[in-house]
Parts: structure tokens; C-alpha cells; sequence
């Protein structure tokens, strides 16, 4: 039986959460070793990076690269989940105009705080805060800081005029958030592209725009297009792989582990040089003859001399040339 090593770029759909997806990938490979690297929520879709085997070591590293999402709000009304399958709480018909709402979404951008919503997976004393809120219980939470580091406007229309622009940036394995939306027909429909730090809420951001428009917002659409380095064009459905596994294509599916640290520079050694590496010691480069790409970085890729990769490094403190394991991929 074949043990994978790598990333599964996966495109979660509807309907699963991201503990389905390592589930069901655990019997379609038949591997243990599967992890994901970014909660999505049940009813969002996108991107969905997964490794195996060894590349799980990768999960944090990945859990703490950007993410790029598209994300669909509509004005006049807050609920308790802050998407549209939640109770409505407030109800308004104000108007705002669309200066107002490119000024309210642009005021979020950078360093910013914020409070976790009670329909969430984070823990608080050991509960999850989705079933305290099922329970009817609320408690309190202490803002986190995030980073939004871009939003942009892509569509303001009623919900009516929006099916254009929905067929555009979502596509046949999207669907809109459940919810009654028959009496929502001409209410004001933002969509917008946001690239934010990890542990950002998308629901939470839009229920803060709609607050700060005085109107209420909240989320009927969200689709991740990019987690890191890993887009939505490159991302298979589990119907799509569970088809490539039973034809015996599975390896066409798995992404090279060092594609995570593109952006660092690669060293290949060889001999004695190889052999300490593998077993874990430190690597002085400077005037050792190893050759290497830029070996001032903070991070370098270990490659042994057929080119395999291995390790990645990461520079001492006490010298510019010296550096020390970071995480072994053996």
C-alpha cells in the first residue's frame, strides 16, 4: 500500500466540514496520517489544503499563511450566527449609500480586533462555543488581534440583480447559505475580496461593517480562493479525487512538500555534509563549499544530492552562515 507524502489541494464544498473532508480522504487513500490546515466552515467552500504523511509536520506552517476569500453579505438585517441560516436578531430598512459602504469596508483594513462569534468551533474552558450557543448560553469572549490586509469591492446591487455576478466568483459546487431568503429579494447585496491573516471570521467582519453602516449585515456567501500558495484553480472535490484514486492516479494529486517554502532559498549537499544534515545537526555555510541560493535567509530548503527534500532550516542567531533544523521531512 502506497504511503503518501505531500499536499492535496482540495476544494471543499458545501455541506462538509473540514473534519469530513480528512475523513473521507483517510478511505479514499487509505492513510491514517491526513490532516487539514484551516477550518472552513460547513456551509463555505474552497480551498482546502490537506497533507499526508510526513507533510503533516506542515499543518501549522500552512495554518499561518494568508487566505483570500469571496464573500457575499447582504445589509438590513443581523443574526445570531452572523450568516443568513441564523435567527435574525435586528431588522432594519436604512439606507446607506455606496460611498458609505466602501468607506465602512476600507476602515477594516489593517490590524484590527476581533471578537470571536458564539457560532464558532473556538473553545472556551474546554466548550466548544457553537454548542454553548445551542445550549442558549453566551459568554464572553476576548477580542483577538487579526490583519486584513486587503478588501475590495466587487459588486453593490439588490439580491435580484445579483445572480450575474454570484455565476462569476461562485461556481457549480457553491451554493448560497441556507436560510429564508424569499423576503430578501431587494435588499442590498455587497461582494467583496478579502486577503486576512489566520484565525480571521468573515461572518464577524461582515456583521462589523453592517454595524458600523448602521444597517446590520450578515454573510449569505463565502468561497476561499487561496490558502498561502494554494489557489482555487488547482483544487480537486473528493468526487474528483476519489476518481483519480480508482484510477490509479492518485500521485498526479499530491503536491511536493517543499512547494510550501518557495519562497526560500534551497541548499543541496552531499557526502559527510548530507549525512549530518539527516541526522540533525547544524549546517555552517559560509566558506564550507556547500552551494546554496542566497544563504543569508531566515529559512533554507535541504536537499540531499538527488535532489530530494528534506529539511528545512532555519538561521541561528549567534551567525549569519549557521543554521540548525527547523523541521525534518525524513
Amino acid at each position: 500500500m502506497n504511503a503518501y507524502n505531500g499536499i492535496i489541494n482540495v476544494y471543499k464544498e458545501a455541506g462538509y466540514t473540514s473534519f469530513d473532508v480528512v475523513a473521507k480522504l483517510r478511505g479514499i487513500l487509505k492513510q491514517k496520517k491526513i490532516g487539514h490546515t484551516g477550518t472552513l466552515d460547513p456551509d463555505a467552500t474552497g480551498v482546502l489544503p490537506v497533507v499526508t504523511g510526513n507533510a503533516t509536520k506542515l499543518a501549522d506552517y500552512l495554518t499561518d499563511k494568508k487566505k483570500e476569500y469571496i464573500a457575499a453579505f447582504i445589509l438590513g438585517i443581523r443574526t445570531d450566527t452572523c450568516d443568513i441560516s441564523g435567527t435574525v436578531i435586528s431588522d432594519s430598512d436604512m439606507h446607506v449609500s455606496d460611498e458609505d459602504i466602501r468607506r465602512a469596508t476600507v476602515s477594516y483594513t489593517g490590524d484590527i480586533m476581533q471578537i470571536p462569534p458564539m457560532y464558532s468551533a473556538l473553545k472556551v474552558n474546554g466548550r466548544k462555543l457553537c454548542d454553548l450557543a445551542r445550549e442558549g448560553r453566551e459568554v464572553e469572549r476576548k477580542p483577538r488581534p487579526v490583519t486584513i490586509y486587503e478588501t475590495e469591492i466587487l459588486h453593490i446591487g439588490s439580491l435580484t440583480d445579483s445572480a450575474e455576478v454570484f455565476g462569476k466568483y461562485y461556481g457549480k459546487y457553491d451554493r448560497q447559505i441556507p436560510g429564508n431568503e424569499s423576503s430578501l429579494a431587494e435588499r442590498t447585496v455587497v461582494c467583496m475580496r478579502v486577503v486576512c491573516s489566520k484565525g480571521t471570521y468573515i461572518r464577524t467582519l461582515c456583521d462589523d461593517i453592517g454595524l458600523k453602516l448602521g444597517t446590520g449585515a450578515t454573510l449569505i456567501r463565502l468561497k476561499r480562493t487561496l490558502s498561502g500558495v494554494y489557489g482555487i484553480d488547482t483544487a480537486h472535490t473528493l468526487s474528483e479525487i476519489e476518481s483519480m484514486a480508482a484510477s490509479g492516479a492518485t500521485d498526479r494529486l499530491i503536491i511536493p512538500t517543499d512547494t510550501a517554502f518557495g519562497e526560500y532559498p534551497e541548499v543541496h549537499l552531499s557526502g559527510e555534509s548530507l549525512r549530518l544534515a539527516r541526522n540533525g545537526n547544524v549546517l555552517a555555510l559560509e566558506g564550507s563549499g556547500i552551494t546554496g541560493d542566497n544563504p543569508g535567509s531566515e529559512y533554507i530548503r535541504v536537499y540531499d544530492d538527488k535532489g530530494v527534500f528534506f529539511a528545512l532550516y532555519e538561521r541561528k542567531a549567534s551567525g549569519q552562515g549557521i543554521y540548525r533544523p527547523k523541521t525534518m521531512f525524513l
